[in-house]
Protein backbone atom coordinates (compact mmCIF):
# COMPACT_ATOMS: atom_id res chain seq x y z
CA UNK A 1 0.00 0.00 0.00
CA UNK A 2 0.99 3.45 -0.40
CA UNK A 3 0.84 6.25 2.53
CA UNK A 4 2.04 8.96 3.91
CA UNK A 5 5.03 10.58 2.20
CA UNK A 6 4.66 7.72 -0.81
CA UNK A 7 1.75 9.19 -1.98
CA UNK A 8 3.14 12.10 -3.65
CA UNK A 9 6.14 10.89 -4.70
CA UNK A 10 4.43 8.68 -6.66
CA UNK A 11 1.78 10.91 -7.58
CA UNK A 12 4.58 12.55 -9.21
CA UNK A 13 6.52 9.92 -10.90
CA UNK A 14 2.76 8.76 -12.40
CA UNK A 15 2.35 12.84 -13.65
CA UNK A 16 5.57 12.73 -15.67
CA UNK A 17 5.01 9.47 -16.91
CA UNK A 18 1.55 10.17 -17.78
CA UNK A 19 2.50 13.78 -19.64
CA UNK A 20 6.13 12.70 -21.40
CA UNK A 21 3.57 9.95 -23.02
CA UNK A 22 0.54 12.20 -24.15
CA UNK A 23 0.70 11.26 -27.56
CA UNK A 24 0.46 7.50 -26.98
CA UNK A 25 -2.64 7.46 -25.07
CA UNK A 26 -4.87 10.37 -25.58
CA UNK A 27 -5.38 9.33 -29.57
CA UNK A 28 -8.28 6.94 -29.62
CA UNK A 29 -7.81 4.18 -32.66
CA UNK A 30 -11.74 3.95 -32.70
CA UNK A 31 -12.37 7.52 -34.09
CA UNK A 32 -8.66 8.01 -35.69
CA UNK A 33 -7.46 5.63 -38.78
CA UNK A 34 -4.49 6.78 -38.40
CA UNK A 35 -2.85 7.40 -34.99
CA UNK A 36 0.08 9.89 -34.75
CA UNK A 37 2.03 7.95 -32.94
CA UNK A 38 2.67 5.44 -35.68
CA UNK A 39 4.91 7.50 -37.90
CA UNK A 40 7.28 7.63 -34.75
CA UNK A 41 6.61 3.85 -34.15
CA UNK A 42 5.84 2.59 -37.50
CA UNK A 43 7.60 -0.86 -36.70
CA UNK A 44 5.38 -1.05 -33.93
CA UNK A 45 1.81 0.32 -35.45
CA UNK A 46 2.36 -2.25 -38.16
CA UNK A 47 2.90 -5.32 -36.22
CA UNK A 48 -0.72 -4.27 -34.16
CA UNK A 49 -2.47 -3.74 -37.28
CA UNK A 50 -1.40 -7.22 -38.31
CA UNK A 51 -2.65 -9.30 -35.35
CA UNK A 52 -6.16 -10.78 -35.08
CA UNK A 53 -9.12 -10.05 -32.94
CA UNK A 54 -8.36 -12.99 -30.88
CA UNK A 55 -4.74 -11.85 -30.38
CA UNK A 56 -6.14 -8.58 -29.19
CA UNK A 57 -8.76 -9.92 -27.02
CA UNK A 58 -6.22 -12.84 -25.31
CA UNK A 59 -3.85 -9.98 -23.80
CA UNK A 60 -6.46 -7.46 -23.73
CA UNK A 61 -6.38 -7.30 -19.54
CA UNK A 62 -2.80 -8.64 -18.70
CA UNK A 63 -1.11 -6.18 -21.67
CA UNK A 64 1.92 -9.10 -21.66
CA UNK A 65 3.23 -8.71 -25.56
CA UNK A 66 7.22 -8.91 -24.84
CA UNK A 67 7.68 -9.89 -28.40
CA UNK A 68 6.39 -6.93 -29.68
CA UNK A 69 8.15 -3.73 -31.69
CA UNK A 70 9.56 -1.22 -29.22
CA UNK A 71 8.25 0.85 -26.94
CA UNK A 72 5.90 -1.36 -26.02
CA UNK A 73 7.77 -4.03 -23.68
CA UNK A 74 9.51 -0.99 -21.93
CA UNK A 75 6.36 0.76 -21.35
CA UNK A 76 4.85 -1.75 -20.15
CA UNK A 77 6.97 -2.41 -17.40
CA UNK A 78 7.28 0.96 -16.36
CA UNK A 79 3.61 1.36 -16.36
CA UNK A 80 3.79 -1.74 -14.27
CA UNK A 81 5.91 -0.33 -11.79
CA UNK A 82 5.06 2.86 -11.24
CA UNK A 83 0.77 0.99 -10.99
CA UNK A 84 2.08 -1.32 -8.16
CA UNK A 85 0.49 -0.41 -4.70
CA UNK A 86 0.38 -3.64 -2.70
CA UNK A 87 -2.58 -5.01 -0.27
CA UNK A 88 -4.24 -3.32 2.35
CA UNK A 89 -3.60 -4.61 5.60
CA UNK A 90 -7.14 -7.33 6.23
CA UNK A 91 -8.79 -7.77 10.13
CA UNK A 92 -10.62 -11.03 10.22
CA UNK A 93 -14.51 -10.18 10.19
CA UNK A 94 -16.85 -10.98 12.36
CA UNK A 95 -19.31 -14.10 10.28
CA UNK A 96 -22.02 -12.69 8.50
CA UNK A 97 -25.87 -12.79 9.48
CA UNK A 98 -27.33 -15.57 8.48
CA UNK A 99 -28.72 -15.48 4.79
CA UNK A 100 -27.60 -11.71 4.63
CA UNK A 101 -26.41 -12.16 1.25
CA UNK A 102 -29.41 -13.03 -0.12
CA UNK A 103 -30.63 -11.26 -3.14
CA UNK A 104 -26.76 -9.79 -4.10
CA UNK A 105 -25.25 -11.18 -6.70
CA UNK A 106 -22.08 -13.70 -6.05
CA UNK A 107 -19.66 -11.51 -7.39
CA UNK A 108 -20.83 -8.03 -5.26
CA UNK A 109 -21.06 -10.07 -2.12
CA UNK A 110 -17.41 -11.05 -2.71
CA UNK A 111 -16.51 -7.39 -3.15
CA UNK A 112 -18.56 -6.27 -0.06
CA UNK A 113 -16.53 -9.05 1.74
CA UNK A 114 -13.48 -7.96 0.88
CA UNK A 115 -14.05 -3.81 1.66
CA UNK A 116 -15.47 -4.61 4.92
CA UNK A 117 -12.20 -6.85 5.89
CA UNK A 118 -9.90 -3.21 5.45
CA UNK A 119 -12.30 -1.59 7.44
CA UNK A 120 -10.28 -1.58 11.17
CA UNK A 121 -10.33 1.85 11.82
CA UNK A 122 -9.44 2.97 15.49
CA UNK A 123 -11.25 4.26 17.64
CA UNK A 124 -13.97 2.32 17.00
CA UNK A 125 -17.12 3.44 13.92
CA UNK A 126 -20.48 4.68 16.07
CA UNK A 127 -22.01 5.16 13.00
CA UNK A 128 -21.71 4.23 9.21
CA UNK A 129 -23.32 6.01 6.55
CA UNK A 130 -23.62 3.75 2.76
CA UNK A 131 -22.83 6.33 0.46
CA UNK A 132 -25.04 5.95 -2.64
CA UNK A 133 -26.25 2.25 -1.07
CA UNK A 134 -28.84 1.26 -3.08
CA UNK A 135 -30.22 -1.54 -0.80
CA UNK A 136 -27.73 -0.98 1.99
CA UNK A 137 -25.85 -4.57 0.74
CA UNK A 138 -22.60 -3.12 1.83
CA UNK A 139 -23.98 -1.09 5.47
CA UNK A 140 -25.69 -4.26 6.96
CA UNK A 141 -22.85 -6.20 6.11
CA UNK A 142 -20.60 -3.75 8.32
CA UNK A 143 -23.00 -3.12 11.13
CA UNK A 144 -22.06 -4.18 14.77
CA UNK A 145 -23.89 -4.22 17.61
CA UNK A 146 -24.16 -0.73 19.39
CA UNK A 147 -23.13 1.59 15.81
CA UNK A 148 -26.31 3.06 13.74
CA UNK A 149 -25.98 3.20 9.79
CA UNK A 150 -27.75 5.42 7.22
CA UNK A 151 -28.17 4.01 3.67
CA UNK A 152 -28.07 7.10 1.49
CA UNK A 153 -29.54 6.34 -1.52
CA UNK A 154 -31.38 8.90 -4.79
CA UNK A 155 -33.27 5.59 -6.23
CA UNK A 156 -37.26 6.04 -4.43
CA UNK A 157 -37.41 1.88 -5.32
CA UNK A 158 -33.78 1.20 -3.77
CA UNK A 159 -34.50 2.93 -0.39
CA UNK A 160 -37.91 0.74 -0.39
CA UNK A 161 -36.37 -2.65 -1.18
CA UNK A 162 -33.47 -1.77 1.23
CA UNK A 163 -35.94 -0.88 3.86
CA UNK A 164 -37.38 -4.20 3.63
CA UNK A 165 -34.42 -6.41 3.48
CA UNK A 166 -33.23 -4.46 7.32
CA UNK A 167 -36.45 -5.15 8.48
CA UNK A 168 -36.38 -8.83 7.63
CA UNK A 169 -33.25 -9.26 8.76
CA UNK A 170 -34.19 -7.38 12.25
CA UNK A 171 -31.81 -4.62 11.76
CA UNK A 172 -32.53 -1.22 12.54
CA UNK A 173 -30.96 0.86 9.62
CA UNK A 174 -31.87 4.27 8.48
CA UNK A 175 -32.71 4.63 4.92
CA UNK A 176 -33.01 8.05 3.56
CA UNK A 177 -33.99 8.81 0.02
CA UNK A 178 -31.03 11.20 -0.89
CA UNK A 179 -29.71 13.13 -3.32
CA UNK A 180 -26.14 13.48 -2.02
CA UNK A 181 -25.21 16.32 -4.66
CA UNK A 182 -27.86 18.41 -3.05
CA UNK A 183 -27.34 21.28 -0.28
CA UNK A 184 -29.67 19.97 2.31
CA UNK A 185 -27.32 16.76 2.98
CA UNK A 186 -25.36 16.69 5.99
CA UNK A 187 -22.67 14.54 7.54
CA UNK A 188 -21.50 14.65 11.21
CA UNK A 189 -17.88 14.20 12.40
CA UNK A 190 -19.14 11.13 14.10
CA UNK A 191 -20.20 9.76 10.55
CA UNK A 192 -18.01 7.07 8.91
CA UNK A 193 -18.91 7.37 5.00
CA UNK A 194 -18.64 4.28 2.92
CA UNK A 195 -18.79 3.97 -0.53
CA UNK A 196 -17.98 0.42 -2.94
CA UNK A 197 -17.93 1.67 -6.13
CA UNK A 198 -19.77 5.46 -6.14
CA UNK A 199 -18.95 7.00 -9.83
CA UNK A 200 -17.24 10.44 -10.38
CA UNK A 201 -18.68 13.08 -8.96
CA UNK A 202 -20.43 11.10 -6.17
CA UNK A 203 -17.31 10.20 -4.44
CA UNK A 204 -15.86 13.15 -4.30
CA UNK A 205 -18.66 14.70 -3.36
CA UNK A 206 -18.49 12.25 -0.28
CA UNK A 207 -14.37 13.63 0.01
CA UNK A 208 -16.02 16.92 0.22
CA UNK A 209 -18.88 17.22 2.74
CA UNK A 210 -17.28 14.48 5.01
CA UNK A 211 -13.38 16.33 5.27
CA UNK A 212 -16.23 19.44 5.65
CA UNK A 213 -17.95 17.85 9.02
CA UNK A 214 -14.43 16.29 10.39
CA UNK A 215 -15.46 12.74 10.12
CA UNK A 216 -13.33 11.12 11.79
CA UNK A 217 -12.93 8.33 9.14
CA UNK A 218 -13.96 7.15 5.24
CA UNK A 219 -13.27 4.61 2.98
CA UNK A 220 -13.67 4.83 -0.96
CA UNK A 221 -13.44 2.48 -3.82
CA UNK A 222 -13.60 5.01 -6.20
CA UNK A 223 -15.61 4.65 -9.86
CA UNK A 224 -16.24 5.86 -13.00
CA UNK A 225 -14.43 8.63 -13.20
CA UNK A 226 -15.64 10.51 -16.30
CA UNK A 227 -19.22 10.36 -14.61
CA UNK A 228 -18.73 14.00 -13.95
CA UNK A 229 -19.82 17.68 -15.26
CA UNK A 230 -17.40 18.72 -17.55
CA UNK A 231 -13.54 18.14 -17.55
CA UNK A 232 -11.38 16.65 -14.82
CA UNK A 233 -11.01 19.24 -11.72
CA UNK A 234 -7.72 18.62 -10.26
CA UNK A 235 -8.14 18.05 -6.24
CA UNK A 236 -4.88 18.36 -4.68
CA UNK A 237 -2.43 20.92 -4.34
CA UNK A 238 0.09 19.14 -6.56
CA UNK A 239 1.37 20.77 -9.84
CA UNK A 240 0.48 18.86 -12.69
CA UNK A 241 0.07 19.63 -16.10
CA UNK A 242 -2.34 17.35 -16.94
CA UNK A 243 -5.50 18.24 -18.38
CA UNK A 244 -8.15 15.74 -18.93
CA UNK A 245 -11.49 15.35 -21.16
CA UNK A 246 -13.98 13.08 -20.57
CA UNK A 247 -12.72 11.00 -22.91
CA UNK A 248 -9.58 10.67 -21.22
CA UNK A 249 -11.36 9.91 -18.06
CA UNK A 250 -12.93 7.17 -19.40
CA UNK A 251 -9.61 4.93 -20.28
CA UNK A 252 -9.34 3.50 -17.01
CA UNK A 253 -12.55 1.80 -17.02
CA UNK A 254 -11.69 0.12 -20.42
CA UNK A 255 -10.37 -2.76 -18.22
CA UNK A 256 -13.31 -5.50 -17.49
CA UNK A 257 -13.71 -8.72 -16.39
CA UNK A 258 -14.50 -11.05 -18.68
CA UNK A 259 -18.39 -11.31 -19.95
CA UNK A 260 -19.63 -14.26 -21.34
CA UNK A 261 -19.79 -15.27 -24.94
CA UNK A 262 -23.27 -13.97 -25.98
CA UNK A 263 -22.27 -10.24 -24.53
CA UNK A 264 -18.68 -10.09 -26.29
CA UNK A 265 -20.68 -11.04 -29.59
CA UNK A 266 -22.81 -8.31 -29.37
CA UNK A 267 -20.52 -5.64 -28.45
CA UNK A 268 -18.09 -7.38 -31.26
CA UNK A 269 -20.86 -7.29 -33.85
CA UNK A 270 -21.98 -3.42 -32.52
CA UNK A 271 -18.56 -2.15 -32.69
CA UNK A 272 -17.92 -3.89 -36.17
CA UNK A 273 -20.98 -2.63 -37.66
CA UNK A 274 -20.32 1.29 -36.56
CA UNK A 275 -16.77 1.01 -37.92
CA UNK A 276 -17.77 -0.53 -41.04
CA UNK A 277 -20.23 2.64 -41.12
CA UNK A 278 -17.51 4.59 -40.47
CA UNK A 279 -15.57 3.87 -43.70
CA UNK A 280 -18.74 3.93 -45.32
CA UNK A 281 -19.37 7.41 -44.37
CA UNK A 282 -15.73 8.95 -44.85
CA UNK A 283 -16.28 7.73 -48.43
CA UNK A 284 -19.97 8.83 -49.37
CA UNK A 285 -19.31 12.41 -47.50
CA UNK A 286 -15.45 12.70 -48.82
CA UNK A 287 -14.62 13.72 -45.87
CA UNK A 288 -12.41 12.13 -44.08
CA UNK A 289 -13.29 12.07 -40.26
CA UNK A 290 -15.28 10.05 -37.66
CA UNK A 291 -19.23 11.07 -37.61
CA UNK A 292 -20.28 10.12 -33.84
CA UNK A 293 -23.33 7.84 -33.99
CA UNK A 294 -26.36 8.19 -32.10
CA UNK A 295 -27.07 5.34 -29.34
CA UNK A 296 -28.75 2.33 -30.92
CA UNK A 297 -31.15 -0.13 -29.80
CA UNK A 298 -30.01 -3.80 -29.46
CA UNK A 299 -32.57 -4.59 -31.97
CA UNK A 300 -30.55 -3.13 -34.85
CA UNK A 301 -27.74 -5.82 -34.15
CA UNK A 302 -30.60 -7.83 -35.52
CA UNK A 303 -31.04 -6.21 -38.50
CA UNK A 304 -28.94 -7.37 -42.12
CA UNK A 305 -25.94 -5.58 -42.20
CA UNK A 306 -27.42 -4.09 -45.19
CA UNK A 307 -30.22 -2.32 -43.87
CA UNK A 308 -28.46 -1.59 -40.75
CA UNK A 309 -26.16 0.76 -42.27
CA UNK A 310 -28.81 2.16 -44.83
CA UNK A 311 -31.47 3.05 -41.75
CA UNK A 312 -28.15 4.67 -40.11
CA UNK A 313 -27.29 6.78 -43.18
CA UNK A 314 -30.69 7.94 -43.19
CA UNK A 315 -30.14 9.08 -39.56
CA UNK A 316 -27.00 10.51 -39.95
CA UNK A 317 -27.90 12.52 -42.99
CA UNK A 318 -25.13 10.02 -45.50
CA UNK A 319 -25.73 9.91 -49.14
CA UNK A 320 -25.23 6.66 -50.09
CA UNK A 321 -25.95 6.92 -53.92
CA UNK A 322 -25.88 3.58 -55.55
CA UNK A 323 -23.64 2.07 -53.44
CA UNK A 324 -24.41 -2.13 -52.96
CA UNK A 325 -21.01 -3.77 -51.85
CA UNK A 326 -22.35 -4.34 -48.38
CA UNK A 327 -20.45 -7.77 -48.35
CA UNK A 328 -17.15 -6.29 -48.91
CA UNK A 329 -18.01 -3.24 -46.33
CA UNK A 330 -19.34 -5.72 -43.65
CA UNK A 331 -15.41 -7.57 -44.21
CA UNK A 332 -13.95 -4.74 -43.79
CA UNK A 333 -15.63 -3.86 -40.51
CA UNK A 334 -14.37 -6.83 -38.94
CA UNK A 335 -11.06 -5.78 -39.97
CA UNK A 336 -10.97 -2.42 -38.69
CA UNK A 337 -12.09 -3.81 -35.57
CA UNK A 338 -9.16 -6.25 -34.98
CA UNK A 339 -6.97 -3.24 -36.03
CA UNK A 340 -8.65 -1.02 -33.58
CA UNK A 341 -8.44 -3.39 -31.00
CA UNK A 342 -5.00 -4.02 -31.00
CA UNK A 343 -3.88 -0.69 -31.10
CA UNK A 344 -5.89 0.31 -28.07
CA UNK A 345 -3.45 -1.89 -26.37
CA UNK A 346 -0.64 0.96 -26.44
CA UNK A 347 -3.58 3.06 -24.82
CA UNK A 348 -4.29 0.49 -22.44
CA UNK A 349 -0.51 0.71 -20.65
CA UNK A 350 -1.96 3.80 -19.41
CA UNK A 351 -5.21 2.83 -18.21
CA UNK A 352 -4.19 1.55 -14.51
CA UNK A 353 -1.11 4.93 -14.61
CA UNK A 354 -3.93 6.74 -15.15
CA UNK A 355 -6.97 5.20 -12.59
CA UNK A 356 -3.92 5.29 -9.65
CA UNK A 357 -2.89 8.47 -10.42
CA UNK A 358 -7.38 9.84 -9.93
CA UNK A 359 -6.97 7.73 -6.80
CA UNK A 360 -3.74 9.74 -5.75
CA UNK A 361 -5.26 12.62 -6.64
CA UNK A 362 -8.04 12.00 -4.31
CA UNK A 363 -5.66 10.88 -1.31
CA UNK A 364 -3.83 13.39 -1.40
CA UNK A 365 -7.05 15.73 -1.07
CA UNK A 366 -7.67 14.06 1.79
CA UNK A 367 -4.16 14.24 3.64
CA UNK A 368 -4.47 18.17 2.53
CA UNK A 369 -7.55 18.40 5.18
CA UNK A 370 -5.41 16.46 7.89
CA UNK A 371 -6.45 13.34 7.23
CA UNK A 372 -3.64 10.02 7.19
CA UNK A 373 -4.47 8.42 4.35
CA UNK A 374 -3.83 4.60 3.18
CA UNK A 375 -4.16 4.21 -0.91
CA UNK A 376 -4.02 0.15 -1.93
CA UNK A 377 -5.95 -2.95 -3.00
CA UNK A 378 -9.06 -4.25 -1.37
CA UNK A 379 -9.45 -7.65 -3.81
CA UNK A 380 -7.85 -8.95 -6.68
CA UNK A 381 -8.33 -7.85 -10.37
CA UNK A 382 -10.50 -10.93 -11.66
CA UNK A 383 -13.30 -10.00 -8.65
CA UNK A 384 -13.50 -5.88 -10.41
CA UNK A 385 -10.77 -4.04 -12.00
CA UNK A 386 -11.80 -1.14 -9.57
CA UNK A 387 -10.10 -2.62 -7.03
CA UNK A 388 -7.98 0.75 -5.46
CA UNK A 389 -9.51 1.60 -2.16
CA UNK A 390 -8.77 5.15 0.01
CA UNK A 391 -9.24 4.26 3.67
CA UNK A 392 -8.94 8.10 5.45
CA UNK A 393 -8.38 8.61 9.82
CA UNK A 394 -8.84 11.86 10.76
CA UNK A 395 -5.46 13.03 12.47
Amino acid sequence: MLAGDHLRERFRALDAFLSTHEGLWRPKPFTDRVLQWESAYPALGQWLRARSLEQAEAVHNSLELPDAPAPFAALFQEAKALSTVGDLSTAPLPPARHRLDVDVPGRKWQQIEAFASKLHFAPAVTGWVDWCGGKGHLGRRLLCDGQRLRCLEYDEALVTSGQALSAHHGLNVAHQLQDVMAADLALSSTDTPVALHACGDLHVRLMHKAADAGCQHLAIAPCCYNRTIGDHRHLCSEASALTLTLDDLGLPMAATVTAGARVRKQRDTSMARRLAFDLLQRRQRGVDEYLPCPSLPAAWLHKPFAEYCMDLAEIQGVPLGDFKDWIALEALGWQRLAEVRNLELVRGLFRRPLELWLVLDRALYLQERQYDVQVGLFCASDLTPRNLMILAERR
